[in-house]
């Protein structure tokens, strides 16, 4: 049980689970070299839903997105806001979730003080889920922020390494999709290379995006 900066208990090492504040010693992850909102945007130093740190374009701790506007703390950016990209979802492409053993095996030997206890799940079925909306969040559900993924990790089996907002796929005019990753504490790889926080990558069938210490998701167009 971690202690937060204002004294609440909280079983969340990354942020506390009574306010939400940013856990004393969580990695801020690298800066980003092509940050992919408009300069006016980072007037807004702080979230005005929730108040944590602005780290990029969406809120790591309830998904408030800085462009568009997020609407009330907890509830999805594409509920709360009219979306730059059409309302009609891009439809036939599919997330196929699965467990990689070769990104497990490549993120423990990197070390890293929570590496003796992260343990590679001996059973995680594959799981598909289609894509659909504006935008499809990538993390881990949190009832204290109300925060509700549409690829949700939590499992079981729960993948450690993933962020509660770890990566967003925006859905595209054209019909294709985008990844940024808002900035999470792990880091997210596209095709194992590192994505670099707050730049958007264009997506194609068949690509593979590794988040956490074993998750793959490969993104197919039907």
């Amino acid at each position: 049980m971690a202690i937060c900066p204002v004294g609440h208990d909280s079983a969340d090492e990354e942020y506390c689970d009574v306010c939400g504040a940013l856990m004393e010693g969580t990695p801020a992850g690298p800066a980003a070299s092509a940050p992919a909102v408009p300069p006016d945007a980072h007037q807004m130093d702080d979230c005005p839903d929730c108040g944590a740190p602005r780290g990029g374009r969406f809120c790591e701790s309830c998904g408030y997105d800085f462009v568009l506007g997020g609407g009330n703390r907890g509830t999805p950016p594409s509920m709360s806001s009219t979306p730059a990209t059409p309302a009609t979802p891009a439809s036939g492409w599919v997330a196929v979730i699965a467990a990689d053993r070769d990104h497990y095996e490549a993120m423990i030997a990197q070390g890293g003080p929570d590496a003796a206890r992260v343990t590679f799940p001996p059973y995680c079925p594959e799981r598909r889920i289609p894509l659909a909306g504006p935008e499809v969040r990538i993390g881990r559900r949190s009832q204290s922020r109300a925060l509700t993924p549409e690829i949700d990790l939590a499992g079981p089996p729960e993948d450690p390494g993933v962020s509660h907002l770890h990566a967003v796929l925006l859905a595209q005019a054209d019909g294709t999709w985008q990844l940024v990753d808002p900035g999470s504490a792990n880091g997210t790889l596209l095709n194992g290379k590192t994505v670099e926080h707050n730049a958007l990558i264009p997506l194609g069938d068949g690509d593979r995006i590794h988040v956490g210490a074993w998750t793959s998701i490969t993104v197919r167009k039907s």
